[in-house]
């Protein structure tokens, strides 16, 4: 059965209450957990719904957090834990520039959504998350596209906790079918690649303790 990040997970996440649909996402869930790569169910707001052991494997070393454990919901993982940058390599530019775009979209699309509020609301609380967010993400997302925001097919570094792999990199594939589309989830696989030569090492990992908040903002140019 598939797990969350930090210990068993017996039954995906409360959905739309219905036999058909809960049937359906426990034969997802054996599905999931059959994958070698690190693999996830989130909803519209990032929770996570379902996760299987190579994601757990994954971020076994991230310490405890209140609120942003990476089998809890994704998003505030990546944007507010302090050991994100330790297993996302290139955090910043990687990862939480791509992760705002997608908590702005999401808030645009579920605007009275109290969770996603909540986090718009975090964002705003530290200056250069809030800088990045209302202006250096439209600037970022001028200079590289909006195709640099999607998650299907994208390439993005991570710092694997087996010695053997190291700072590698992975393809996101975005594994959705019509019926979790229907309900409002995505499945999202991180497909692990050859590990890449000493510069992706470099790029990869952020000093522990550092925070997960923004430390360069790309701001417009004068």
């Amino acid at each position: 059965m598939a797990r969350q990040a930090g210990g068993p997970w017996p039954a995906p996440r409360p959905v739309p209450e219905s036999c058909e649909v809960q049937a359906y996402l426990q034969d997802c869930a054996a599905l999931v957990e059959a994958v070698a790569f690190p693999s996830l169910v989130v909803d519209h707001r990032w929770n996570v719904v379902m996760a299987n052991g190579a994601f757990e494997t994954l971020f076994r070393g991230v310490r405890p957090h209140s609120t942003a454990m990476p089998g809890d919901n994704f998003l505030r993982f990546v944007l507010f834990h302090p050991d994100a940058g330790t297993v996302l390599g290139d955090h910043e530019a990687g990862w939480c520039l791509p992760m705002l775009a997608h908590l702005k979209a999401a808030v645009e699309s579920h605007g009275h959504d109290r969770e996603l509020q909540a986090v718009r609301r975090d964002v705003a609380q530290d200056p250069l998350m809030e800088a990045a967010y209302r202006q250096g993400l439209p600037h970022w997302i001028r200079a590289v596209g909006e195709a640099a925001t999607r998650l299907d097919g994208a390439v993005r570094l991570l710092v694997h906790p087996d010695p053997r792999r190291g700072p590698t990199e992975c393809r996101i594939v975005d594994e959705t079918p019509p019926t979790l589309q229907e309900i409002g989830c995505t499945r999202l696989t991180m497909v692990l690649r050859d590990a890449r030569p000493s510069t992706a090492a470099r790029r990869a990992r952020r000093p522990r303790g550092t925070g997960s908040h923004l430390t360069v903002v790309p701001l417009p140019e004068d």
